[in-house]
This record gives C-alpha cells, sequence and structure tokens, in this order.
C-alpha cells in the first residue's frame, strides 16, 4: 500500500464531492491503491471541513438537503412557512402530532393554534425547544444519542421510544422525495427511524420543498403512497405535481409565501 501525498488525494476527493459526485471508500482506495482506513480518514477529515456528509462506506456531497439541520435553519424561511401554514387545517383538537427532525416541520411549531389540547413528540432537539417556549403545548422528547446531522435522536433508544407511541399525525421529515422512489433518507438510523415513526402513526404528512425533488438519498423510507398527504410549494413544476399525484398520496399546494 502506499500512502504517499495523502493531501493531493484528498483534494481530488474533495473536488469530486463538490461536483456532485458521491464517493465509496472501497473503490477509492483501489483506485489511489492505498488501504481503506487511509480513505476513511481522508473522507473524516473532509467531514470534519463541512465538505462532505459521512455514510456507511464512503461520502455525500454536501447539498442543501443533506447539510446538518444547524445550517438548514435559516434557508427559505418563507417557503417553509407558507407549507407549514397549508398544513395547519389538517390538525385535529387533541391530536398527539409527532414532529420528526427537519427545519420545515420546526416552521410548524410557531402556527400550532392555541386552546387545541395538543400534545407534540419529537426526535429533534431545536422543535422540542421551541415547543418548550409554547405553554399551552404539552411535549414529550423522544431521547437517546443525538446524531448532529440529524439534529436529533435516530438510535436504538428512540426507536423503541417511538414505538411506544399512538400517534395521531406525523410529520415526517425527508431528505428526498420522489414519485418512483418515495421518500428517502441519508442516514441508515433515520429511515429506520422514520419507518417506525410511521407504522406508530394514524396519519403521516411530508412538508416538502421543491428541493427535495432534486434531491438523492441512499436509503428508501417507503413508498410514496405510503404518504397520506404531501405538501408541495406553489410553483412546483407541473410534471412533478402530476407525477406525485399519479402515484397516490393526497397533494396540497402551499399558498405563495409573504416576501413574494
Amino acid at each position: 500500500m502506499n500512502d504517499d501525498l495523502p493531501l493531493a488525494r484528498r483534494d481530488e476527493i474533495a473536488y469530486r464531492l463538490a461536483q456532485g459526485q458521491p464517493v465509496v471508500a472501497a473503490t477509492l482506495a483501489v483506485e489511489f491503491n492505498v488501504s481503506e482506513d487511509a480513505i476513511r480518514r481522508d473522507l473524516r477529515a473532509l467531514a470534519a471541513e463541512g465538505r462532505c456528509r459521512r455514510v456507511y462506506g464512503g461520502a455525500l456531497p454536501i447539498t442543501p438537503a443533506s447539510a446538518p439541520m444547524a445550517a438548514r435553519m435559516d434557508e427559505g424561511r418563507e417557503q417553509k412557512a407558507a407549507l407549514a401554514r397549508a398544513a395547519i387545517p389538517l390538525i385535529q383538537r387533541g391530536e398527539l402530532l409527532f414532529l420528526d427532525s427537519g427545519s420545515t416541520n420546526l416552521a410548524l411549531v410557531d402556527l400550532l393554534p392555541e386552546e387545541n389540547d395538543l400534545t407534540v413528540a419529537t426526535n429533534a432537539i431545536d422543535i422540542a425547544a421551541a415547543v418548550l417556549r409554547r405553554t399551552d403545548l404539552q411535549l414529550i422528547m423522544i431521547g437517546g444519542a443525538v446524531d448532529p446531522a440529524v439534529g436529533g435522536c435516530v438510535d436504538a433508544t428512540a426507536l423503541q421510544g417511538v414505538e411506544q407511541l399512538n400517534i395521531d399525525r406525523c410529520f415526517i421529515g425527508a431528505c428526498a422525495i420522489s414519485p418512483k422512489s418515495g421518500i428517502s433518507a441519508f442516514g441508515l438510523a433515520d429511515a429506520t427511524f422514520k419507518r417506525a415513526l410511521l407504522a406508530a402513526s394514524e396519519h403521516s404528512v411530508v412538508l416538502a420543498t421543491n428541493d427535495k425533488f432534486t434531491a438523492r438519498a441512499p436509503h428508501r423510507v417507503a413508498a410514496i403512497k405510503s404518504i397520506e398527504c404531501v405538501i408541495v410549494e406553489h410553483d412546483l413544476p407541473r410534471a412533478e405535481h402530476a407525477a406525485l399525484s399519479k402515484a397516490g398520496p393526497s397533494i396540497l399546494k402551499a399558498e405563495p409565501s409573504i416576501s413574494l
């Protein structure tokens, strides 16, 4: 094995990631004639610099959809708020809602109707903090080890916690959405958690910004027909809207955001 010129190798890997190419550690090890451990060190270093997202066996480019939640919270606030407003009429008095980790679901918290006897469960740190500021809402926090990229808990402890709930309506976070491949997630643990969340919920809703339709994620959560309602932006391309509608879920279109 030859571990010469690690910085040049790392720069080449970073260039591919910047071009939107996912990378596989085993393939890179053969190409550069180094150990997989050397490639994993490269990927850890690039992830620490915010230049990729580590996944099992390799790394994915950083896209708006795959950036850590803390980095996504300030992006597209108006569009996310418009999606959240469109979701409010679906919510019934006295429901147990689950707000899955995601910056779009965070926008729901401030809009939830007062005096509606709502309980909010979540696995997300930022969502739980926002719910705590609402004295009219009851909070159930699903705990476990916090995944910084997800912004919440998706480990075995979190999985066990959600399986004990009878959820009326879940708002599930989608890293990527497609009429053909359904709802997908970037992390295996996150995808497993989302599947358990869907199984524990009577109704399911996805708030989908337009970028989720061009994103690609490796771990499939569910077929699109398994989602009861998808709420989309007002300017989702007509072809995407038609394909999504044909795939099975109810489609709600948000009003244009206030800034438009």
